[in-house]
């Protein structure tokens, strides 16, 4: 029987996560998507949408917002980290799907979340029958070029790092009231040629809603991240590997990166797409996620 049921899962140590559990209880196959830094649940709304009819099977989805994002609650001082949100998908398919096989898809962030699931459940991964990691990195993330010569980068870098001090100081409970003003950063640092208004206006919306000091506090974890040998755990389980060619945050040589540790996996370069693979090209990742399934 078909289900759309939007809930909220109490972890164990009392945060709320709002999530989104979609398709038949029973399926023999769950997807469960994961979102990137200062996003949502959302982004991943249209692979998921098209997944059961690509894949020609019934499918179950579940997406989720991460502590901090969209409508789940702000995480605790220090718990702001991957390593947490690590344990919150652990409990998370423990609780919603302790039985049946899985695909894990994570976007930036959201990829770096499952690298920490492997570094720290590594036994989930014997149900695991897939994987998709798109537009994230296995680490080297302290002082990311955006796609600028160094002077420039360096000036950017600077600039983001007065700004984390600011949002760690942060009263509020989002960045900002309204989200029309961070369109055109939006729009340059996260998409490629030709984006959509309405996916930069949405993007835009998400980033405006994160938790300010909970942004700052992973953006110092992303900081933090080297994961490159917790990708070992991947091998023997067919994964998807996916870039854009004009991402200014994770530029394709992450990607290469993490294909270099993974000789069997497929990778999948977007020319001209940027950071937003889930919105810029979610036909193509759709398609090829159902290959998985």
């Amino acid at each position: 029987m078909q289900t759309v049921t939007p809930a909220e899962l109490t972890t164990s140590d009392g945060a709320r996560l709002r999530l989104i559990d979609e398709g038949p209880a029973d399926a023999p196959i769950t997807a469960v998507f994961v979102h990137g830094w200062t996003l949502s649940k959302h982004t991943w709304d249209r692979v998921a949408a098209g997944l059961p009819a690509a894949a020609g099977r019934n499918v179950r989805t579940l997406r989720y917002d991460l502590r901090g994002h969209g409508g789940s609650r702000p995480a605790e001082p220090g718990d702001a980290t991957i390593r947490r949100c690590a344990d919150d998908l652990a409990e998370l398919i423990a609780d919603r799907v302790p039985e049946g096989e899985l695909v894990l898809a994570g976007h930036s962030m959201g990829g770096m979340t499952i690298m920490a699931l492997a570094e720290q459940h590594p036994q989930l991964f014997d149900r695991v029958r897939g994987l998709a990691l798109v537009a994230t990195s296995s680490g080297n993330l302290a002082e990311p070029s955006f796609g600028l010569p160094k002077p420039g980068a360096d000036v950017f870098n600077a600039g983001e790092r007065a700004l984390r001090r600011y949002l760690a100081g942060a009263k509020g409970q989002r960045v900002s009231g309204a989200s029309g003003w961070l369109r055109p950063g939006v729009r340059w640092l996260l998409f490629g040629k030709r984006p959509q208004s309405d996916d930069v206006a949405a993007t835009a919306s998400w980033l405006a809603g994160c938790h300010p000091v909970n942004m700052a506090g992973y953006r110092e974890s992303l900081a933090a991240h080297e994961r490159a040998e917790a990708l070992s755990r991947f091998d023997g389980i067919p994964t998807l590997i996916f870039a854009g060619g004009s991402d200014r945050l994770t530029p394709p040589d992450h990607a290469e990166k993490i294909a270099a540790k993974l000789p069997g996996a497929e990778f999948y370069l977007y020319p001209g797409a940027g950071h937003m693979l889930p919105l810029e090209r979610a036909e193509e990742l759709t398609a090829r996620l159902a290959t998985l399934l």
